[in-house]
C-alpha cells in the first residue's frame, strides 16, 4: 500500500482529484478536464498513478505542473480583495438589497428588484459561455459609483453589456433613446457606449456596447445603430460563435486584467 489519499475539490468550477501523503501535504493532482497528471515530485510516480488508477479514465498526460502564464502568475499575486472574478451576477444590487432591503410592504415593486433579476439572468447566460473559451465579469466598480453590469472576454472581442429589465414590454430602440411601453424615453444608448469606452480605456482595448434586454414583449429598432448591439437575454449566448478576434493567450491576459479591481480606479 502507498499510502496516500486521493481527495476531491474544486477550483474555479472544475474538479479536481489531489493526492495527499498521511500529514496531508499535496504531492500530485488529477486534471479531468486536461486530462492530465500534475506531479510535484517524480519519486511517487508509479505511487501516484496507484492511487488515481479507479478514478483514471482514457489517455493522461503525466508530469510536472505546467509553467504558469505572465496571465496565471498576475492571478496568483492578486489580492483577493481586488479580485473581480468571485463578483455574482447583480453582486451590487445584492450588497445593497442587504444593507438597505427596503419597507417589507410597497405599493409597487422595489425597482432594485427588478433590475437584479435582469443581471442575474443575463449574468447566468454569460457565465455559460466560459466552457467556449469566454469570461465575465459582473458589477464592474467605476470612480463615481458607476459600474459596468458585465464585461465580456473571449475568442469574439470584449463587450460591455447593460442589462434592462424588460419583461412583457414593446421596447422601442430610436438611437440614443430607448423607450420602454408607454413611459418616457431615455437615452440609454449614452450610458451603454460610455461604458464601453471607460472599459476600452482600462484596458487599451476595443470594448464594444451591448445592451441586453431581458424578456421584452417586442423590439422595434427605428433606425441603423452606431456600434451598438441589442440583444434579447435568449440572445445573448449567440456570442459565442463569434470569433477570429482574440488569441487565448489574449483572452486570459486581458481577463487578468479585468478582474484587478486597480485597473479601473483611475478611468475618467
Amino acid at each position: 500500500m502507498s499510502g496516500l489519499r486521493v481527495i476531491p475539490a474544486w477550483r474555479h468550477g472544475q474538479e479536481r482529484l489531489y493526492v495527499c501523503l498521511t500529514d496531508g501535504r499535496n504531492i500530485a493532482w488529477y486534471d479531468r478536464e486536461a486530462a492530465r497528471v500534475n506531479l510535484l515530485s517524480e519519486d511517487r510516480r508509479e505511487d501516484v498513478l496507484e492511487a488515481l488508477g479507479p478514478f483514471i479514465t482514457g489517455p493522461v498526460t503525466v508530469g510536472p505542473p505546467p509553467v504558469p502564464t505572465p496571465a496565471e502568475l498576475a492571478r496568483l499575486t492578486l489580492h483577493p480583495d481586488d479580485d473581480l472574478a468571485p463578483n455574482r451576477p447583480g453582486e451590487a444590487l445584492l450588497v445593497a438589497l442587504d444593507r438597505d432591503p427596503g419597507p417589507s410592504h410597497r405599493l409597487r415593486p422595489d425597482p432594485r428588484r427588478r433590475a437584479l433579476t435582469a443581471e442575474q439572468t443575463v449574468g447566468d447566460a454569460l457565465d455559460r459561455l466560459d466552457g467556449a473559451g469566454w469570461h465575465a465579469l459582473h458589477s464592474v466598480p467605476l470612480p463615481g459609483g458607476d459600474r459596468i453590469h458585465h464585461l465580456v472576454i473571449g475568442p469574439g472581442g470584449l463587450f460591455a453589456v447593460h442589462t434592462l429589465y424588460a419583461r412583457k414590454q414593446k421596447v422601442t430602440v430610436a438611437d440614443p433613446m430607448v423607450s420602454l411601453g408607454r413611459r418616457s424615453p431615455n437615452p440609454l444608448l449614452r450610458r451603454v457606449r460610455a461604458d464601453a469606452d471607460r472599459a476600452s480605456h482600462a484596458l487599451t482595448a476595443e470594448v464594444r456596447p451591448v445592451l441586453a434586454l431581458v424578456e421584452p414583449a417586442d423590439v422595434a429598432i427605428t433606425a441603423s445603430l452606431r456600434e451598438v448591439r441589442v440583444l434579447t437575454d435568449t440572445e445573448v449566448a449567440g456570442l459565442a460563435r463569434l470569433g477570429g478576434v482574440l488569441k487565448p493567450a489574449d483572452v486570459e491576459a486581458l481577463h487578468a486584467m479585468a478582474r484587478d479591481r486597480r485597473t479601473w480606479g483611475s478611468v475618467g
